[in-house]
């Protein structure tokens, strides 16, 4: 069983910062990409940013130049840091793991933040 718990969410105001983690357990072996998702409020789920395994990272084009994304394979945890953050960045946060080996992805439960102007 593979579990991704995310932290970090919270209330900061327009133009702050907020710092996510997601940290996976389990019988993970090794997890491939992973990448940060939210959810705001009558909108469907939409990607925010993506890291492989090497690196490699991509950026939807609303948080580029504002958002990281990093990750620490010995950990098995992602990060989302979040800067000059905007009230359209209110949304639930889920991350997402690939693990090749079971050839499936793996959801957090996802957790709020929430910018007010």
């Amino acid at each position: 069983q593979v579990q991704l718990v995310e932290s970090g969410g919270g209330l900061v105001q327009s133009g702050g910062s907020l710092r996510l983690s997601c940290a996976a357990s389990g019988s993970i072996f090794m997890m491939n990409d992973m990448g940060w998702y939210r959810q705001a409020p009558g909108k469907q789920r939409e990607l925010v940013a993506a890291i492989t395994r090497g690196g490699s990272t991509n950026y939807a084009d609303s948080v580029k130049g504002r958002f990281t994304i990093s990750r620490d394979n010995a950990k098995n945890t992602v990060y989302l840091q979040m800067n000059s953050l905007k009230p359209e960045d209110t949304a639930v946060y889920y991350c997402k793991g690939f693990i090749m080996r079971y050839g499936r992805d793996y959801w957090g439960q996802g957790t709020q933040v929430t910018v007010s102007s």
